[in-house]
């Protein structure tokens, strides 16, 4: 109990501090993109709704645009917590699995951009704690989730898999009515020329989980399936997992629609890992020592340039290769906009524009600013980091 009681305060505490880390980064780093500006103005989505929200409540800034899935990155966590209750032989070991699950390099990205990933995170896994305490599956739950976005037709699947081996007949027809209505009013898009993107959806998994982890992670799941020791979670994961790279056969996937599916298996991953290393003498888990270093160097690196990455702009030749460069700088140039005094700009670039919007500066014909540079403009404006320049624009006053 006293040991429980101790980790308990570890976990809480690491919880809390991660979670003031998200919101620094929310309100300091970032910039709103282009796609999230498009779901503050344009589109009518579940996902736009929760945005605009929570901007009512938190006022039109990067903190009330990035709250909401700030907060379902905490409930998820939360949850995950609850789900490995007694899971695990000992409690440092769910201590160290929920760690791991906490700085996923994709599960602390999709906490700080607007995205369905971690609402269907957080809606899966609550899905998988009903039917963990109850023994039973939320047939409600179900069918809310099919009026929230289209990946939840990857859960239908893999709920019929799983009706199917245990023989559910119940579960497997409703599974698969649902698979099938989701398709129906969502699609699949299967446009343009077949091209292969194999390596590229393994490379995206490898930084959604960190690339050992992930080789581990595949290894984890072919172990359970040979020795039939499949849950439910296996088969969630396994089936989003599967499909992904079938379908990365022909064309480039949307790995938000699939990761939330993977990721719940961390710990069961993880208890693979501490069984085969506990059952193996000392002097046989060097393997598995050199394995968990490298492990942990890595996850490391990757959460320091998840919080930290500005200084990434000085060894990148061309700064718009950086991987945030799309969520950079906009704040930054509507700051120096309004310390000149502008706050209505004519803009032929339609994406700028619309950035701009988030941060009141809006589309009117007093100045005009191009992005190239022309022979009698008025100011220019260079947005750097570190002394690298970013992105310039050149302003000229029309009325």
């Amino acid at each position: 109990m006293i040991t429980s009681n101790k980790y308990n305060y570890y976990f809480y505490t690491f919880l809390s501090i991660l979670v003031f880390i998200l919101l620094l980064k929310a309100d300091m780093s970032l910039s709103i993109s282009y796609k999230e500006a498009l779901n503050v103005f344009v589109n009518n989505s579940v996902l736009s709704f929760i945005t605009k929200t929570s901007i009512y409540f938190f006022g039109q800034n990067d903190i009330g645009l990035r709250f909401p899935f700030i907060l379902f990155y905490a409930l998820s966590v939360l949850l995950m917590y609850k789900l490995t209750d007694n899971y695990f032989r000992y409690e440092k070991d769910r201590f160290i699995a929920i760690c791991i699950f906490m700085i996923l390099p994709g599960v602390l990205s999709a906490s700080l951009l607007v995205n369905s990933a971690i609402m269907v995170t957080f809606l899966t896994l609550l899905y998988l704690y009903y039917y963990q305490i109850n023994n039973k599956h939320s047939y409600g739950l179900l069918i809310f989730f099919l009026f929230l976005d289209n990946s939840f037709a990857i859960l239908y699947l893999a709920l019929f898999f799983f009706s199917f081996k245990n023989k559910d007949k119940k579960l497997m027809y409703f599974a698969m009515s649902f698979f099938i209505l989701s398709m129906y009013i969502y699609g699949f898009a299967t446009a343009g020329k077949p091209r292969g993107f194999l390596v590229d959806t393994f490379a995206i998994y490898a930084t959604v989980f960190s690339p050992l982890l992930f080789l581990y992670f595949i290894y984890s799941l072919y172990r359970a399936g040979i020795k039939d020791n499949r849950t439910l979670t296996w088969y969630i994961s396994i089936t989003a997992l599967i499909l992904s790279i079938v379908f990365s056969f022909r064309q480039r996937i949307y790995i938000e629609d699939f990761a939330p599916y993977v990721v719940i298996s961390l710990p069961f991953m993880l208890k693979t890992f501490f069984h085969s290393y506990r059952v193996r003498l000392k002097e046989f888990r060097l393997n598995y020592n050199i394995l968990a270093v490298l492990i942990v160097i890595m996850l490391s690196i990757n959460v320091i340039f998840t919080f930290i990455n500005r200084p990434l702009y000085l060894i990148i030749p061309n700064p718009t290769k950086h991987f945030v460069y799309q969520y950079h700088f906009i704040k930054e140039l509507s700051s120096e906009l309004k310390k000149r005094d502008i706050n209505e700009i004519t803009c032929l670039d339609e994406e700028i524009t619309l950035r701009l919007k988030f941060y009141n500066i809006t589309n009117g014909e007093k100045y005009f600013m191009s992005r190239t540079p022309y022979y009698n403009y008025d100011e220019k404006i260079v947005i750097e980091y570190y002394k690298k320049e970013l992105f310039t624009v050149y302003i000229k006053k029309i009325k």
